[in-house]
């Protein structure tokens, strides 16, 4: 008779079962964004976000134009998430800085500013998108991944507006006449509304006080304001309600 074997029961020997292969899953590619904001506050909580993100990572920081410009052309980041205001030049001065060198970087503009006076702007000057501070942090992931993949943003009430500009109708009430200011008249205007003279906006934009003064008087035109005194009290009351 043939002899018993129980291996039927307990399958081969351990040494000729076969392992599965370990397969290795590969790391997602983490895009690198640049933040641009004059306070550290402000840095600190948008990297602490962006850092937490799988696949994004800050690859440096900023608090003003020339620095951000400086490091941005050494490290070249996939994306640059910029405050409009900032010491010196303007978020928008930046973005044409940047643009002119690296013309295909996106641009997200971060602001606390009202975007109906801004984000026109913004755009304008090349960026890719404009959003407010206060939108929540779920959203501000969504539009930086957005403008990551090659897309653009706006709110819808700025989208409607472009939509009536380039089809030649404005939304009511929005002919302000500081609209009419170009990007360099409208950054003097907002310094004359924060009570700066003439001599402190030259040194803030790098700027003759001869340019400024010429601008002044390109201001007052465009707003039919006769004097420096009712420029200053149009300036500051505007200010005020921003």
């Amino acid at each position: 008779p043939r002899a018993w074997n129980p291996s039927h029961l307990f399958g081969p020997p351990l040494e000729m079962k076969r392992r599965p292969s370990s397969v290795e899953v590969p790391t997602p590619v983490r895009r690198r964004i640049f933040l641009v904001d004059d306070h550290p506050m402000m840095r600190a909580g948008l990297s602490g976000l962006i850092q937490s993100q799988p696949d994004l990572e800050v690859v440096g920081e900023a608090s003003d134009a020339p620095a951000a410009l400086q490091s941005i052309l050494t490290c070249r980041p996939d994306l640059v998430l910029t405050d409009l205001t900032l010491p010196g030049r303007s978020g928008i001065e930046l973005t044409k800085d940047l643009l002119a060198q690296l013309p295909d970087l996106p641009i997200l503009v971060l602001s606390m500013h009202d975007e109906t006076f801004y984000a026109e702007r913004a755009l304008r000057s090349g960026a890719r998108g404009y959003l407010m501070k206060e939108a929540s942090p779920e959203k501000l992931m969504e539009v930086i991944r957005s403008v990551l993949t090659g897309g653009s943003f706006v709110s819808p009430q700025i989208s409607a507006r472009l939509v009536d500009a380039a089809i030649g109708r404005r939304p009511r009430g929005s002919n302000s006449p500081i609209e009419k200011l170009s990007d360099r008249e409208f950054e003097v205007f907002q310094h004359i509304g924060n009570g700066k003279s003439t001599k402190e906006i030259a040194g803030t934009l790098h700027l003759s006080p001869k340019t400024v003064d010429v601008h002044r008087g390109r201001i007052k035109q465009k707003l039919q304001i006769r004097d420096a005194i009712s420029l200053l009290h149009h300036a500051v009351r505007w200010v005020e309600t921003q």
